[in-house]
């Protein structure tokens, strides 16, 4: 089990106001700022994805579990909002198994950040 999951950024600023934006349709807000160039942003209190500057090497691939379908839309509608860009319309990917149904953005540094939700139509 995953407790926090930590990227760097090349623009703390742009990145900051990029992901408050993008994740706020998942609940997430910014809870931290220990000090100057590092973020942590989460829902219920407990932050658990975090920004920090530095310099990106590789990119990544994170995923954020989305209640229903809407949100993984949302999602998708606020992260291009914010300068994101789109590396995947929000949808079913069957390849993955029958009710995977994610959207797919890219931020600043090239990173993938995805939400998705898995259950089905009727449920989601």
């Amino acid at each position: 089990m995953l407790d926090h999951v930590g990227i760097p950024v090349s623009d703390f600023e742009r990145s900051k106001r990029f992901y408050e934006e993008a994740l706020s349709p998942l609940g997430y807000e910014l809870l931290m700022e220990p000090r100057y160039g590092i973020a942590g942003l989460g829902r219920s209190g407990k932050p658990d994805f975090w920004i920090v500057q530095g310099e990106p090497g590789h990119t990544v691939h994170v995923a954020f579990a989305a209640d229903d379908h809407a949100t993984v839309e949302a999602f998708h509608e606020a992260a291009v909002a914010a300068g994101g860009r789109d590396n995947g319309r929000p949808g079913l990917r069957p390849e993955y198994h029958p009710n995977y149904y994610g959207a797919f953005v890219l931020d600043a540094d090239g990173n993938n950040i995805e939400a998705v939700c898995h259950r089905s139509g009727e449920e989601a």
